[in-house]
């Protein structure tokens, strides 16, 4: 958000979840195994890992691709799948403009292509489905609370999850054809006729913190900066507790 006489809100970093040290600093050869056009700029790409130790919702990877004349280009991306023992992993990957890694993933990625992974990583944004989680994301901000969401149906928990996600279109809604009950989509510039647009406002989120779960919400926050700094002004405004946001930013 913008402006000179609103306070910039100052959250707390909750505490970090524990992740296995030798693993997260070891990489390891990943082999992709699948293309799934997600929306006209984002695909999520699946991927072989046999040594993969598992992951929390929530917890993001570095990839690193390395060139033939031994340039190397690193970034962090968060994991869209749920935590199972099948060997992979996914990521949805927005292509961006230049972007040489994300470029690479949408225009000559090929099944069988290997690249190298080491994680996972993070754990102050993890959801271990131990406790009610309100989600809130934009764009491709949804990415690991879908793995959230993903992990909450797989495992049938009885916690309370509830998921706020915003795009710009029907059409640019990752996810889109995946998302259930608990998932209500806001857009900002277009929308199925009959459905306001705009952004994220108060009465999409005070409802929801007027009837608090049991033991209160946990609340994550995954969007561009100035998503992030709205979304969390808008729990805070509506009785969140700062304490219990936990915040992803990008861009």
């Amino acid at each position: 958000m913008t402006g000179t006489t609103t306070p910039l809100t100052r959250f707390a970093v909750p505490g970090r979840i524990a992740v296995n040290g030798p693993t997260e600093t070891a990489w390891q050869t990943a082999t992709l195994t699948e293309i799934r056009r997600e929306t006209p700029h984002a695909a999520t790409f699946r991927l072989a890992v046999p040594a993969w130790a598992g992951h929390l919702p929530g917890q993001h990877l570095m990839l690193r691709l390395t060139a033939a004349d031994g340039y190397a280009a690193q970034r962090h991306y968060s994991i869209a799948s749920a935590p199972d023992d099948s060997g992979h992993i996914e990521l949805t990957l927005d292509r961006v403009p230049g972007g040489e890694v994300s470029g690479w993933f949408h225009t000559v990625a090929r099944p069988g292509d290997t690249i190298e992974v080491r994680g996972p990583l993070s754990g102050f944004f993890a959801w271990p489905g131990d406790r009610p989680a309100l989600l809130l994301g934009a764009g491709s901000g949804v990415v690991p609370l879908m793995s959230m969401v993903r992990h909450h149906r797989a495992r049938g928990l009885a916690f309370p999850l509830r998921m706020l996600v915003s795009a710009r279109s029907p059409e640019e809604l990752i996810y889109a054809a995946e998302l259930g009950a608990e998932t209500t989509p806001l857009f900002t510039r277009s929308a199925p006729p009959g459905v306001a647009v705009g952004r994220m406002t108060a009465a999409h989120v005070a409802p929801l913190l007027a009837e608090q779960p049991v033991g209160g919400w946990e609340a994550y926050v995954c969007g561009s900066n100035g998503f992030a700094e709205h979304a969390s002004r808008l729990l805070v405004a509506a009785g969140q507790p700062v304490e219990r946001i936990r915040i992803e930013r990008f861009g």
